[in-house]
């Protein structure tokens, strides 16, 4: 069987890709997938050191988490990568790739390559005109960025290859982090212009995590919202982005493997 690809991937940054993809990666491993993931920032390593701090964290504390198997790619050919990919993902169910907030060669290789393709952004026109320019008055799409029209290429040569070879077709999901709910006007216009292009290119759209100081505290140690019992107590606030995190998973509807399956909420509060 051959891993199911998630690409996280989205040339502008600070938008909350790698803790997306991180916490993913520990949800699906909570839920009994065997997970692989790659980071392709070989300068940041964000994905690699959260998870790098998270074996850590089970050595220091002799405890057991569920993780992944990880590696970063630091290369300069494309062929190296897919071989890596290959070796890393053997007998595993999820390959996870985590690409830099800029454009580069290897993330749009492997964003061709995914079978969910998840970009988040933060929940502004600032971020949304990696994907399509709106007009200043009305706030209509006017034009998909260039981003957008990669994307709509690459879903195009994928569903002949799904047709003609038996791939899987590529599913894109926009994933909305950072949602500031006192800004109700912009939120609105933000929704419909999403919506709207959503239509034209043929992405989903996916509510994310929002903006906690947690995230942040949580990546020395590589631990996770999920890992009930090892975060102390936490606040309200804390269980809502759990739950927002499960609404995440839940979204975008990855193939779990039969016979490993559990529920989400196994992982959290009862």
């Amino acid at each position: 069987m051959t891993a199911h690809r998630i690409v996280f991937a989205n040339e502008k940054g600070g938008t909350g890709k790698s803790t997306t993809a991180v916490h993913v990666a520990i949800a699906l491993a909570y839920q009994g997938a065997r997970v692989a993931a790659i980071d392709l920032d070989p300068r940041q390593r964000t994905l690699y050191r959260y998870l790098e701090n998270r074996v850590e964290t089970e050595r220091r504390r002799e405890i057991a988490l569920p993780g992944a198997r990880f590696a970063v790619y630091d290369g300069e050919d494309i062929g190296e990568l897919d071989e890596l990919a290959e070796a890393i993902a053997e007998g595993y169910d999820f390959l996870i790739f985590d690409t830099p907030g800029r454009d580069d060669t290897f993330a749009r290789h492997v964003a061709a390559t995914a079978d969910t393709l998840v970009t988040p952004l933060n929940d502004s026109f600032i971020d949304f005109d990696l994907i399509g320019q709106v007009e200043s008055e009305t706030f209509k799409v006017k034009k998909l960025s260039f981003y957008a029209e990669l994307m709509w290429e690459t879903r195009k040569k994928r569903g002949l290859k799904t047709i003609n070879e038996g791939r899987r077709e590529l599913d894109w999901v926009v994933v909305r982090n950072r949602v500031q709910h006192v800004e109700a006007k912009n939120m609105r216009r933000l929704e419909s212009a999403l919506l709207e292009l959503s239509k034209r290119v043929g992405f989903r759209i996916s509510n994310g995590l929002s903006e906690r100081v947690i995230f942040r505290e949580l990546f020395p140690s590589g631990l996770t919202l999920l890992d009930k019992g090892h975060l102390g107590e936490l606040g309200t606030s804390h269980l809502v982005a759990r739950q927002e995190l499960r609404q995440l998973v839940a979204g975008l509807n990855l193939p779990m493997p039969t016979g490993r399956q559990a529920e989400l909420q196994a992982a959290g509060d009862e």
